[in-house]
């Protein structure tokens, strides 16, 4: 098979390896070593995702078949736990083709977040090794309020409606998110905020998004008792 492409976000503490092409794919080890072992790790779990969508997704066996295009210095977002550094990739324009598959597969992701939160209904999650951790309830908000401000960034506004239930709120922000990439695919979004923050790229918001939705999907399958 051809080598996978991926890239690498190193911080001080923790370092992040991700699929160039395959939007959520991503791991984080203490190192690059231990970041590109721990994306092989996940391999299986993230095609069992892709599955869901028919998508043909070659599975490295081992971290030989995985090439590194770019490599960035990470932040203090990188060490706290989550990737915050856009790769070069991610500046390219879309073509209607790689935007129609990057938008599959984040709906893929969010698809595994559902049938992880269905199966963790009326069940405990375990605890962390301090007694903490959210319940599912508190994970749906935590989705709900990070696609929230992830819209943000592409100057799309979208407000929670706090009386509305998190299965329709869910709905609705996936609306909004669909709306809004296919308005920055088009290139019809500034490439600065109106404060001259910068505008991230339809394809790392679709990277990010997809990150997180299925960190926390992966997280509640392995913390249900």
């Amino acid at each position: 098979m051809n080598p996978t492409k991926v890239y690498l976000e190193t911080g001080k503490k923790k370092t992040f390896a991700a699929g160039l092409e395959w939007p959520g794919w991503c791991r984080a080890g203490r190192d690059e070593h231990q970041a590109l072992q721990a994306l092989i790790d996940y391999g299986p779990r993230y095609a069992q995702v892709l599955n869901s969508r028919e998508i043909d997704f070659q599975l490295p066996s081992d971290t030989s078949q995985l090439i590194v295009f770019e490599r960035h210095a990470g932040n203090s977002t990188t060490d706290f736990g989550a990737p915050a550094i856009i790769p070069a990739a991610d500046r390219e324009k879309f073509s209607w083709e790689a935007f129609e598959l990057s938008q599959t597969l984040l709906q893929a992701c969010w698809g595994a977040f559902d049938i992880a939160v269905q199966a963790a209904s009326g069940r405990e999650l375990g605890k962390g090794p301090r007694g903490g951790g959210r319940d599912v309830e508190m994970i749906l908000v935590h989705v709900l309020e990070a696609d929230q401000a992830y819209l943000n960034r592409i100057t799309w506004k979208h407000k929670l409606d706090r009386g509305e239930g998190a299965a329709a709120q869910l709905s609705r922000i996936r609306q909004a998110i669909i709306k809004a990439l296919e308005v920055a695919a088009n290139g019809e979004l500034p490439e600065r905020g109106p404060r001259g923050g910068i505008i991230w790229p339809p394809r790392y918001f679709i990277r990010r998004s997809a990150w997180h939705v299925l960190d926390h999907a992966w997280e509640i399958e392995d913390r249900i008792v």
